[in-house]
């Protein structure tokens, strides 16, 4: 299995849920202490693990990094798009480099990583690519703009994927994750939040609160999912309640999640 963003939250979670079972690993991130972190945990369960410094938004990277795991691993059955990063600000304020930044993560770093992984999934009997979106791939949130367009474009891609390896041994699954509790919302370039009065501390433990999904229970699920073939992976029961919310009552859902969201107040760390 090849996982990016397996320095911590939900890449680590499921490099070591796939260890336990027996599962080869080769990880990657640009945080190579926390990568080193994940790798000792999963070479003690018994398993071989390679990691790898890769910059997801880099093509000729991410060229690289498949082309390493082959070499090292012999094969790879199962390739895991996960690396995020999130920018709290406005669309009116958010800057060329910023948005840039952050789409070369979430979205061109699921572009690279299929492409490059592709040919050799197809060599496989059976095979499975993972695209981990967000349920802001569906719902949006104020002062998320570029996120929220990453994510939708994430989900646009991994559908228009599924279509196109229908009846091949590739099995491909878009995963929705509501609230898990990592740190995506602690390294995000915070510029200001929707709510007027909040802070990036604010910002935090209202994620803190809000966040009822552990990353295990996250990488349980996926497992789960890819396990049956599903195409759609919902994290969480706020994935699940927005869901469907959104097909139920798409533009009432639109200004719900604003105004609730802008009636939050400042809850400082403590």
């Amino acid at each position: 299995a090849a996982i990016t963003g397996a320095g911590s939250g939900i890449g680590r979670a499921l490099a070591l849920a796939l260890a336990a079972e027996g599962a080869s690993l080769a990880i990657s991130d640009i945080d190579w202490p926390g990568l080193e972190q994940t790798r000792n945990q999963a070479e003690a369960m018994g398993v071989a693990v390679s990691t790898h410094l890769v910059d997801v938004s880099d093509r000729e990277q991410m060229i690289w990094f498949a082309e390493e795991v082959v070499e090292r691993h012999g094969q790879v059955d199962l390739v895991v798009n996960n690396a995020g990063v999130v920018v709290s600000e406005t669309l009116d304020d958010v800057t060329y480099e910023d948005f840039n930044w952050l789409m070369g993560v979430n979205f061109w770093g699921v572009v690279h990583g299929t492409k490059a992984f592709l040919p050799h999934l197809r060599q496989r009997p059976q095979a499975y690519l993972v695209n981990v979106a967000s349920i802001n791939g569906m719902v949006a949130f104020p002062n998320n703009g570029p996120y929220v367009a990453s994510k939708f474009a994430v989900t646009g891609f991994t559908e228009s994927l599924t279509q196109e390896l229908e009846g091949t041994g590739i099995h491909v699954s878009g995963v929705y994750p509501g609230g898990v509790r990592t740190d995506i919302v602690r390294r995000a370039k915070f510029y200001k939040a929707a709510a007027s009065d909040m802070d990036r501390d604010g910002m935090i433990g209202r994620f803190d609160e809000s966040a009822k999904t552990s990353p295990e229970e996250a990488a349980r699920v996926i497992l789960d999912g890819v396990r049956r073939n599903r195409p759609r992976i919902l994290i969480g029961r706020d994935a699940w309640v927005l869901d469907w919310l959104k097909r139920l009552f798409p533009v009432w859902t639109t200004r719900w999640v604003a105004r609730k969201v802008r009636e939050l107040k400042n809850t400082p760390r403590s």
